[in-house]
């Protein structure tokens, strides 16, 4: 059989198939496996470039295939579109990915390893729960609306949600009463599994130095850094601190034409959560900016000539070139004006 240097491996739930191609990019084979198969299909195979989109079981089918003496590759899925040709099928989705990770200056993503994968399901899941927590508070809030019994939406105030199931006063229908009782219960039951995961993610924190130093930035806190550290298990694959901040879609949109180059909104692309835990943490900046609380000239600048929220990002797409230096080159943050004076590549 003709020397297979590359292998396209499209994931899918049961049936998965792989495309082979020869070191001049000639296709060797191309057919589906059953998911049991695939590991002892990799058994008989020389030692070659497994490439996937990092999609759902990537990062796990990169460890296995690993193991087994190839080079896996996770390449982003938008990167495998432009080499699709014609319709969609599992086929030409294969060829596609074969055809990106033989590409000069192809960006790839960096594999987790299950230690690194248990974090971040942690992290997803406190995210999850956050949200369910948010959805039952305001069908709640809006189910008591109903009955005239507003409550303000603030998460302070959802005692007083109990406080109205509770008192005779609020002269709710028995059947409505227990049926909110439910609803609030399964807050109470959310709030009593975030707190398990809070407590897991304070172990992760003080097993992890990087952790430890990520929290010395100003406006990085504990999940802050944590999500860093489950997201961006390879920081030295982002040449610089500006690619980072743009993989996190903080920075501005370009647009180049004529010769000239302006500016528009930022991207918003990567991952959304790191960006908004990022803009969240640079409010308190602001707000002790705006109170000349700070002695930075820079940041005081900043404030006094742009809108609250557009300084905010300013400051996040800062403080994540800062996160960036932290974990590429380790040390600790430290400035005696509170926020940096270097510029960061």
């Amino acid at each position: 059989m003709e020397r297979v240097s590359t292998i396209g491996l499209d994931l899918v739930k049961q049936a998965f198939q792989v495309h082979g191609m020869n070191k001049d990019g000639e296709k060797v084979f191309s057919h589906k496996l059953a998911r049991a198969e695939l590991p002892g299909f990799f058994k008989k195979q020389r030692g070659c470039v497994v490439a996937m989109e990092a999609t759902g079981g990537a990062h796990y089918w990169a460890r296995e295939i690993e193991s087994l003496g190839h080079t896996p590759l996770l390449i982003p899925a938008q990167y495998v579109k432009p080499f699709v040709k014609r319709e969609k099928s599992d086929a030409l989705d294969a060829e596609a990915i074969a055809n990106a990770a033989t590409q000069p200056g192809m960006r790839f993503v960096a594999i987790k390893s299950s230690e690194q994968q248990a974090i971040t399901t942690l992290m997803k899941t406190r995210t999850l729960f956050i949200r369910q927590r948010t959805s039952a508070i305001n069908a709640l809030r809006g189910l008591l609306a109903e009955f005239g019994l507003v409550v303000p939406s603030r998460s302070v105030n959802v005692v007083k949600l109990k406080q109205i199931l509770s008192s005779d006063k609020s002269h709710l229908p028995e059947p409505a009463r227990t049926v909110l009782r439910s609803v609030y219960q399964h807050i109470d039951a959310i709030n009593e599994h975030m707190s398990g995961i809070e407590e897991s993610i304070d172990d992760q924190v003080k097993k992890d130095d990087a952790t430890q130093r990520l929290m010395t930035i100003p406006g990085v806190g504990k999940i802050t850094a944590a999500t860093v550290r489950a997201v961006v298990p390879d920081a030295t694959l982002f040449k610089t601190a500006r690619h980072f901040a743009s993989w996190l879609g903080i920075t501005p949109r370009s647009f180049s034409s004529g010769g000239k180059l302006s500016y528009g909104r930022i991207s918003k692309r990567g991952n959304g959560e790191l960006r908004k835990l990022l803009v969240i943490g640079a409010f308190p900046i602001v707000a002790r900016a705006r109170g000349r609380q700070s002695t930075n000239e820079w940041l005081y600048s900043l404030v006094k000539r742009k809108p609250y929220k557009v300084a905010a990002v300013a400051i996040a797409n800062r403080t994540a070139r800062i996160v960036w230096a932290l974990v590429t080159n380790g040390g600790v943050y430290s400035s005696t004006k509170g926020f940096p004076q270097p510029e960061l590549a």
